[in-house]
């Protein structure tokens, strides 16, 4: 239970009357003529956090509706039902307990389009709605029609044979899931394994809750991964949405199992210490009506936005009205239901760019300009229910944690909420798998541009943190294909065995893959994500059944048999990617200051930074190696290799001597006061790996250096082993 203290601060009491601009001012000038935005945004969500309190005895109440609203048991074994539907002319309930007779259980109209209806306990004090029977809300609408729906508080639904639609079945276990841990310590680096249970399993179905727990949890907790990221939980009657049309917003999608067999999920994974993120979607609903809910009350409102303003034009689904009193009580009550309910212990909040801009993003450029961020095209009702949303679940919960997808790089939303912010922990860095995208589609390898990734990497603002990954579920859906499926195509089905030698198109996927994941990892943000499979260089796309591919599931999985061959090369990536993370958590890049770029050598096609008192080089020449290869650094001392791409074990050529150390000179280099040349011990047998010395020269006045051996298409990652120095 939330203290009754804690409630009142999150409904706005003890919030600051103004919003507290001046520390957001210094690091960022520029937002000073859109000073007056901030504070109407932040008055705004005072006014709608005091009104809460005022009316409703504050959030913590408010927050629970699912505790009324619905069908829901009472201590005497009554059952207590409780549904808005402002546009209706009666309500009533049908089903299994009644025989379906829509004259027997009337709802008694509320003020404010609610409806009650109490229905008293057996003689024997059994609940008169039995566990797993179905239900069905029957509205009569204002046209005399009587429609047959789902209640938008259902807990959970399920898809009959054959059917096209969903049916309720009243869920109310007699034997519910007991919580065994506890939730666990908020991360300070932020690893995320982005993962969809049904697709978690190498075979062509509909992979369970069961399967991930029994067999995927212990895969990512092996990786180094300390965080997950569940897609597609909250119902979708339409699988190949990929989760993203959700019909029923308090239901686990029953496709996967039970919602006891969810919350056993989430709780082996706490007992790991793994931090479970659900992905949720309150930027849009499904159109379905018959099992959504569009027209609950029999009109084109509701929940939503009435006319065209409630239909988004790109996705046909229907627009929340976060304007709506109730609307407002049930989104927050759904936070709060998954935290409460399934122990979730953050989510990604999908759609945030639709949710902030009346033109929902479409067909809008952003180039960067603040005026595109303030003023009319924002939806100021959309923005204050997430600044209410975070400022609540932060509230309730200090460990909590909020992502934000949203491609616009709108200032201040990964701000507090009492500057004006939305309040967001994390914004998704959405620019950088496009980038990646974009390379491997149209330029060369000779024509990558240093400068232009680097850019792209470290484009974010301060202050304001960023997930970044190389690529995800977007990108691997169809239409286009994964990152090991650009750089290797149909060679992946014939050439990927250990035991035949590399040919040259797997040999330069293998290497990119590990630089380009390595390179994100480090330079790209404060946390990182991958999508399930990628880290072992799943083949192919994602393509769920539909019609299209004549409801096929060969494109719908994992294919963890790959992986498991260790006589392919996917064991090799696989053991890359769990020794990364291995040593992010030893040394903490993400949580560390952002990297101080040394070098971004268009010719060498060499990029160098410094992040956490570890030195990162990445050499992307696709034939040029460099021996005595000068880098500047800031921290003098010995240095050694900790992480090489091109190691053996690791699909790589083993040029570099992991025993080598390199001392640095007080040289000035790359504007850092010492630095290093990176020759190896054993450079002259290693030469056959050097096609050309190159003329490199200085970057810039440098006062201390160090040289390394730096082989063509790899990357070195060196710490310092000399603390005393």
């Amino acid at each position: 239970p939330v203290p009754a203290s804690v409630g009142k601060m999150a409904a706005g009491w003890m919030l600051p009357e103004e919003a507290q601009l001046e520390r957001l001012l210094e690091q960022d000038s520029y937002l000073e003529p859109h000073t007056p935005d901030l504070r109407r945004r932040y008055d705004k969500f005072v006014s709608l956090a005091k009104s809460i309190e005022k009316n409703e005895g504050g959030l913590e109440q408010f927050s629970r509706g699912y505790e009324s609203f619905g069908v829901n048991r009472q201590a005497d074994g009554g059952v207590y039902c409780k549904e808005w539907a402002p546009g209706a002319n009666s309500v009533c309930l049908v089903g299994d307990f009644n025989g379906w007779d829509t004259s027997s259980h009337h709802y008694k109209k509320l003020p404010f389009g609610k409806w009650e209806l109490h229905i008293p306990p057996n003689v024997d004090g059994s609940p008169p709605i039995p566990h797993g029977s179905k239900l069905k809300v029957v509205i009569g609408s204002k046209t005399g029609q009587q429609l047959y729906r789902i209640s938008p508080w259902a807990r959970y639904v399920e898809r009959e044979q054959n059917a096209t639609t969903y049916v309720w079945v009243h869920w109310d276990s007699p034997q519910p899931y007991m919580r065994k841990h506890p939730h666990p310590r908020r991360p300070n680096s932020m690893r995320i394994y982005e993962a969809h249970v049904g697709i978690a399993s190498p075979e062509g179905k509909v992979a369970s809750y069961k399967n991930f727990t029994q067999n995927v949890l212990v895969r990512i907790k092996n990786l180094g991964y300390n965080c997950i990221q569940l897609m597609a939980i909250m119902e979708h009657a339409y699988y190949a949405s990929f989760g993203y049309q959700v019909t029923s917003f308090f239901a686990a999608s029953s496709r996967f199992g039970t919602p006891e067999e969810l919350k056993e999920l989430v709780d082996t994974a706490h007992s790991m210490g793994l931090f479970v993120l659900l992905d949720i979607v309150h930027s849009h609903a499904s159109s379905n009506t018959e099992d959504g809910l569009n027209a609950f009350d029999g009109t084109d409102s509701c929940f939503f936005h009435s006319g065209t303003r409630g239909t988004h034009q790109q996705w046909g689904s229907r627009l929340f009205n976060y304007s709506n009193w109730e609307v407002l009580r049930f989104l927050l009550s759904n936070l709060r239901w998954w935290v409460e309910e399934y122990y979730f212990d953050g989510f990604r909040f999908d759609g945030v760019t639709s949710m902030l801009y009346h033109h929902h993003g479409l067909s809008a450029v952003f180039s960067g300009d603040y005026s595109e961020y303030f003023g009319l095209q924002v939806d100021e009702d959309s923005l204050v229910y997430l600044m209410l949303s975070n400022y609540m679940l932060h509230s309730f919960y200090p460990d909590f944690i909020t992502i934000a997808e949203d491609v616009s790089g709108m200032p201040t939303l990964c701000r507090p909420v009492i500057e004006g912010g939305g309040g967001f922990d994390y914004r998704l860095a959405m620019a950088i798998p496009d980038k990646w995208i974009q390379i491997l589609k149209e330029l060369k390898d000779e024509d990558w541009n240093m400068g232009n990734i680097v850019f792209t990497l470290t484009n974010r603002r301060y202050g304001e943190k960023c997930i970044a990954y190389a690529e995800s579920h977007d990108q691997a859906l169809v239409g286009d294909k994964t990152l090991a499926f650009w750089l290797m195509d149909a060679e992946m089905y014939t050439n990927m065995s250990i035991l035949s030698p590399f040919t040259v198109v797997v040999d330069r996927g293998i290497q990119l893959h590990k630089m380009i994941r390595l390179i994100t990892h480090a330079l790209g943000g404060e946390g990182y994500l991958n999508f399930i499979g990628n880290e072992f260089g799943h083949p192919e796309w994602l393509d769920f059944p539909r019609i299209g591919n004549n409801e096929s599931y060969h494109y719908a999985r994992r294919q963890f048999n790959l992986l498991d061959n260790h006589l392919l090369r996917y064991s090799q990536l696989n053991t890359f990617d769990t020794d990364m993370n291995n040593l992010e958590e030893k040394y903490g890049w993400l949580a560390a200051a952002p990297a101080y770029v040394n070098e971004k050598h268009e010719g060498n096609k060499v990029i160098a930074f410094e992040r956490a008192n570890l030195l990162f080089i990445f050499n992307f020449n696709h034939e040029k190696s460099f021996p005595d290869y000068r880098v500047g650094i800031d921290k003098p001392g010995k240095y050694k290799i900790v992480l090489d791409t091109d190691a053996k074990e690791y699909g790589g050529h083993g040029r570099l001597n992991h025993n080598t150390d390199f001392f640095t000179d007080s040289q000035y280099q790359n504007n850092r006061p010492n630095s290093l040349l990176f020759q190896s011990d054993d450079y002259f047998q290693r030469k056959a790996h050097v096609f050309e010395l190159l003329n490199y020269g200085t970057l810039h006045s440098c006062e201390n250096s160090l040289k390394v051996y730096i082989p063509s298409r790899s990357a070195i990652v060196l710490a310092c082993v000399d603390n005393e120095k």
